[in-house]
């Protein structure tokens, strides 16, 4: 489990960052730590570090597109935190995107959780697959989340990273057309607590354990 203490770090927070998130989502990633994650994850994000950095330094725009079966957990609360916490700490020219192998809807109980941890969550359109905006910052873009395929117009057709970040979507997507580099990056579902009275702690734990690695990722880009 991934715990939240107060870190000793921050590798990548060199500049004044002129666009400051939220309150609330800045004493959730100070509460971080990053040496709770194991070696053996840590393995697994070297080639996420490897991609960003290489984009880093040679001035590219780095386009970050999150993927997993139905879009509706776990590749949103990957994007958004991605989002926010590049702005935090500073990584240039990071836009997120995510999708599925097939299109849903954002389950309320993830945009909750967001809400929950300081992202301003706003209705755009309703129905079977509503549109929202998501606010890190005051003075940043809103996230539009909503529920695609991972190739969807409005995801990038070439020059980006496909993040798996779950084993149905890794296995059942080997090829996505248009990523520069694929990688594994994946996370148990909390869909598996839908319903029941650890559905609340357990889509909080998931959060946490993305933002947490995330951080471990950005910190670790050198921006000189």
């Amino acid at each position: 489990m991934y715990r939240i203490v107060k870190p000793s770090f921050v590798k990548a927070e060199k500049k004044m960052n002129t666009t400051e998130v939220f309150k609330d989502i800045k004493d959730v990633i100070d509460s971080l730590e990053t040496e709770s994650i194991p070696d053996e994850r840590k393995v697994v994000l070297k080639p996420f570090i490897e991609y960003i950095q290489g984009k880093v330094k040679s001035k590219k725009e780095i386009r970050l597109n999150f993927i997993c079966t139905h879009n509706s957990r776990r590749s949103h609360l990957s994007q958004v935190w991605a989002q926010a916490l590049s702005c935090h700490m500073n990584i240039p020219n990071v836009m997120c995107y995510s999708g599925g192998t097939e299109a849903t809807a954002l389950y309320p109980v993830a945009a909750q959780t967001l809400t929950g941890l300081g992202f301003k969550i706003t209705a755009l359109s309703e129905g079977s697959n509503p549109v929202y905006a998501i606010k890190y910052a005051e003075n940043a873009h809103p996230i539009i989340g909503f529920s695609k395929r991972f190739n969807d117009e409005f995801n990038p057709s070439s020059g980006f990273l496909a993040i798996m970040t779950c084993s149905e979507a890794d296995s059942g997507c080997p090829f996505v057309s248009g990523a520069e580099q694929r990688l594994p990056v994946t996370f148990e579902d909390p869909k598996a607590f839908d319903n029941t009275p650890l559905q609340k702690e357990k889509y909080k734990e998931r959060a946490i354990q993305i933002a947490t690695e995330l951080v471990y990722v950005f910190s670790q880009i050198d921006l000189a």
